[in-house]
């Protein structure tokens, strides 16, 4: 009730109150149904380039077996380029694979599982051999664009809060200059007894 007496006439109110409430009102009518169209904007954009991803993930990359030849005889020092980093606590392995194209490839790269020479594990890799991580799902990308859509809801949210704050600040700076005004006009001995006011 007491949001409803800040809109009545009253001859106390200033201009920028009158402003400092319209700005409150816009920014609510943003936060409620701006925030979530942006959020689901965003969200549809992401998902539509993901799905793009995906298809281009899927023409491009292929299982393939490789055959291990021998336990890698230690870790590398750093993070191998070439392999993903969802890799890094599965044990490593030298295999030979043959790519699309019928080139044969050697190279440490990460297995499932201890592997003993012989046995054969499929990877992903692309036309030429390279190894790559398997194309990513459907699921994957609806939950990326989600999370997406998510923090594109919070930022434009944060954006309109902060806007918002910001014009209030300089609303309050402005009526702090027209009270520093008013009280050099009234002169700097109002109020005072016997001052002959």
């Amino acid at each position: 009730m007491t949001g409803l007496w800040r809109w009545r006439r009253n001859p106390l109110w200033r201009r920028t109150d009158r402003i400092e409430a319209w700005l409150a009102l816009a920014a609510v009518l943003l936060m409620v149904l701006g925030t979530p169209a942006a959020g689901w904007y965003a969200g549809r954009a992401a998902y539509g380039t993901l799905l793009e991803g995906v298809r281009i993930q899927r023409e491009t990359r292929h299982p393939v077996w490789a055959t291990v030849e021998r336990p890698a005889s230690r870790t590398p020092l750093g993070p191998d380029p070439e392999t993903p980093s969802s890799h890094a606590g599965q044990p490593r392995v030298v295999a030979s694979w043959t790519a699309r194209d019928g080139s044969a490839h050697t190279g440490r790269i990460a297995a499932p599982r201890a592997l003993r020479p012989g046995e054969r594990f499929r990877i992903w890799a692309d036309g030429r051999g390279l190894v790559l991580p398997p194309p990513m799902d459907a699921g994957t990308a609806a939950t990326h664009a989600a999370l997406a859509g998510l923090g594109a809801a919070a930022a434009a949210g944060c954006l309109v809060g902060g806007g918002r704050r910001l014009a209030v600040r300089r609303l309050t700076v402005r009526r702090h200059r027209r009270w520093d005004l008013a009280w050099e006009r009234a002169g700097q001995d109002w109020g005072r007894a016997g001052a002959g006011s």
